[in-house]
């Protein structure tokens, strides 16, 4: 999803997420200044007195894009704004127009791996170069965190969103489905399941570590607590962790609900893993299973969730479990085809959206 509209690239959905740091500031002023002359835009850090404007223009920049006949009631009654700014204040970027927010970048950390998005511009604004200004500085702040490789998602029928994502080394690699699966009953908890609420908060950090691991395992140093954390913190959901004897063999993370990113009727896996292995397919249905029970016993009649279909095995197995395909992206990377975790062999399903 990338709403915005710089001509540079449509009046779409970007994703993107960043740090401002206190040190950075005049380097950040010193990439913006030369660009204010075409259009007097300050880039600043988002505050919380933002927050408001800013989800009203993720909304209608995207429905607007999507041709919604009201573009404000896109996502209806989700949010992303406010639980990606309350996850990490520091990661999201403001653009100001004779002081009044005109879009917003958000940048994610997933330790070796980055991606940005929602990238959004108030759809008057579009056509103007500001999506590329975010952008620039979105770019140091990846430089800064050290990530070894970055992503986003994009429209695949959107050739301006690819040329804009082209100048700062991202490249078209593979589809994203969108999968839905309809909850029916409440189906029985598959064995050696739990959750990360029914945890003392004594046993969390061993917990958030074993995930690490099980990350780690896939594709060196990646690492989402930030999401497990958010979801914990915020009430957003629950995160599913399924086990092989003693060892974690994998985890979900899951939004459920109005006022998280699944929104009504919705359970939401954000990010889910499965350690590699003999037994990844196995633990991966359990895992799907798991979250499936979840949904259920929150009273979500259905799940969504996105594979990139790269990762085969993940792929097959979604559709195995009757998983329906609704929607696709592309994922654009940098890096050459082999870069990433995006390959046969990884149980993985995120959203880069």
């Amino acid at each position: 999803m990338f709403a915005t509209r710089c001509r540079s690239a449509s009046p779409g959905l970007c994703h993107f997420r960043v740090w401002v740091v206190p040190k950075s500031t005049q380097r950040l002023n010193d990439w913006v200044a030369p660009h204010q002359a075409q259009l007097d835009v300050v880039i600043r850090p988002l505050v919380e007195g933002d927050l408001p404007a800013a989800d009203r223009i993720l909304r209608v920049a995207f429905g607007t894009f999507l041709g919604l006949p009201d573009p404000a009631t896109f996502l209806e009654d989700a949010s992303m704004v406010r639980t990606r700014w309350l996850a990490d204040p520091q990661a999201v970027l403001a653009a100001e127009h004779n002081g009044k927010l005109i879009g917003s970048n958000f940048a994610t950390n997933w330790g070796s791996f980055g991606f940005f998005g929602p990238l959004t511009v108030e759809p008057e604004y579009w056509n103007r170069g500001v999506a590329q200004r975010l952008l620039g500085p979105t770019m140091e702040i990846f430089r800064r965190w050290g990530n070894r490789h970055l992503g986003l998602y994009t429209f695949p029928h959107s050739p301006k969103h690819m040329a804009l994502y082209q100048k700062f080394g991202f490249w078209p690699r593979d589809l994203v489905v969108s999968f839905s699966k309809p909850i029916e009953g409440v189906p029985d908890e598959p064995p050696h399941v739990s959750r990360l609420s029914e945890s003392g908060p004594a046993n969390r950090g061993t917990l958030v570590a074993a995930c690490r691991e099980v990350t780690d395992a896939i594709f060196e140093g990646l690492d989402v607590e930030r999401e497990i954390r958010a979801v914990a913190d915020q009430q957003l959901g629950e995160t599913v962790l399924v086990w092989d004897s003693s060892r974690l063999a994998g985890f979900a993370v899951c939004h459920t609900g109005p006022g998280t990113e699944a929104g009504s009727g919705s359970c939401y896996v954000k990010f889910a893993a499965v350690r590699p292995g003999p037994r990844a397919g196995d633990n991966f249905a359990r895992l799907l299973r798991g979250i499936e029970r979840l949904a259920a016993v929150r009273h979500t009649p259905k799940i969504t969730a996105d594979v990139n279909v790269a990762r085969r095995e993940a792929f097959r197995a979604m559709l195995a479990n009757r998983f329906r395909p609704e929607r696709q992206g592309v994922a654009m990377e940098t890096g050459d085809a082999a870069a990433g975790y995006n390959h046969a062999g990884v149980y993985i399903v995120d959203d880069w959206r």
